[in-house]
């Protein structure tokens, strides 16, 4: 089958291009158009008053999108931001503690690290990490502020089961925040059994295929009331507070900042109303993805370089990374003929959408083929 109909402006703007990157910068579909018009649709025709729909109807879809998507019991607990760094500062923020110590993978992204160890130089922080297959029996041995897990690892593709973690958390600590980038809407997902008890991030860039802007976080009830880091829409309930006071709203918008920029989530909803009158779920899509893997898999021949996820009938991430000496040269190779791949180091990575199908493949092992 083919779903290329559905993303026929982004194809015909570069029709040369194989673009092997889904799980980089995902292709936007045609409805993602349609959400940035109604974006600018309503900021023409309403003005100022654009916001009572962007906090209001736009905002509560958009929150019932991500808890069917999760499994999530209660929307409320769901708000958005630009991206997921601005949560986890806030979430930080919220820990009332001299010294926190905190506990990760060893596979965490660059953003995360890069705080990380700024916080680990200011001694904010006392930072552990650990292989994923470590991060369970180290956090059940020593005691932890927060334990932060990628449910899918950006670079090697590992998926980590994050439901030990969950059985740690606490209101008073340790909090377990669980980033979802390489996992909504790319590995079926179901919170309801540990909503009460972690945090999730991700946001649109990836698989929801919504582009910039639009990230989202669930915080569970009862953890991190009053976030140190905050803005004036954190308290939109609650505007008639004596002045000197700070109040927070009583859900998920308790870690929102100040304002932002709303497309994201007219794309998203656009986006998220195609994929239902299509009838793709995201077990569809995972499974045209899984058919479009093994075809390449059955196909290329790269004895050199090591593939860090094979196929398993476990979830598996939308991306099969190869690890090897070659992988910068194979992905300049590549680019020289107008595919797109990732590298990170000695990891190439072959990104796979809705957006391909066999016939992309074939061309990409081709190409594949002639480099050698």
């Amino acid at each position: 089958m083919s779903f290329k109909h559905l993303f026929s402006r982004s194809l015909t703007a570069a029709p040369d291009r194989l673009h092997f990157a889904a799980h980089s910068h995902h292709l936007w579909p045609d409805a993602s158009h349609d959400g940035q018009m109604a974006a600018w649709a309503d900021a023409a025709h309403m003005a100022d008053h654009k916001w009572g729909v962007i906090m209001g109807s736009l905002w509560s879809e958009a929150q019932g999108h991500v808890a069917s998507e999760l499994a999530l019991p209660d929307p409320s607990t769901i708000s958005f931001s630009p991206n997921t760094h601005d949560f986890l500062v806030r979430i930080i923020s919220a820990m009332d503690r001299p010294t926190l110590r905190i506990l990760s993978t060893d596979g965490e992204f660059h953003s995360f690290r890069r705080q990380m160890a700024r916080w680990v130089e200011s001694g904010k922080i006392v930072w552990r990490q650990v292989p994923p297959d470590a991060l369970a029996a180290e956090a059940a041995r020593n005691e932890y502020d927060l334990i932060f897990a990628s449910h899918v690892l950006f670079n090697s593709g590992n998926v980590v089961d994050f439901g030990p973690l969950a059985a740690l958390a606490k209101p008073e600590g340790p909090w377990v925040v669980i980033d979802g980038y390489h996992g909504f809407m790319a590995v079926p997902t179901d919170l309801a059994d540990v909503a009460d008890r972690i945090f999730y991030l991700s946001g649109g860039y990836k698989y929801a295929m919504a582009g910039e802007g639009v990230c989202f976080l669930h915080a569970p009830t009862g953890f991190a009331p009053r976030p140190e880091i905050t803005g004036w829409y954190a308290e939109f309930d609650d505007l008639a507070l004596p002045a000197g006071s700070v109040g927070y709203a009583p859900d998920g918008r308790r870690f929102l900042g100040s304002t932002f920029d709303p497309s994201g989530l007219y794309r998203f909803c656009a986006i998220r109303s195609m994929l239902e009158i299509e009838g793709l779920k995201t077990e569809v899509i995972s499974a045209h993805v899984t058919w479009l893997q093994q075809q390449f898999l059955s196909a290329v021949h790269m004895p050199d370089m090591h593939l860090l996820n094979p196929m398993t009938d476990q979830p598996h991430a939308r991306f099969l990374a190869f690890k090897g000496a070659r992988a910068v040269q194979l992905h300049a190779e590549l680019a020289r003929r107008q595919v797109v791949t990732d590298v990170r180091g000695d990891v190439l990575r072959f990104g796979f959408g809705l957006y391909q199908d066999p016939d992309d493949v074939d061309q990409l092992t081709e190409i594949l083929k002639t480099i050698g």
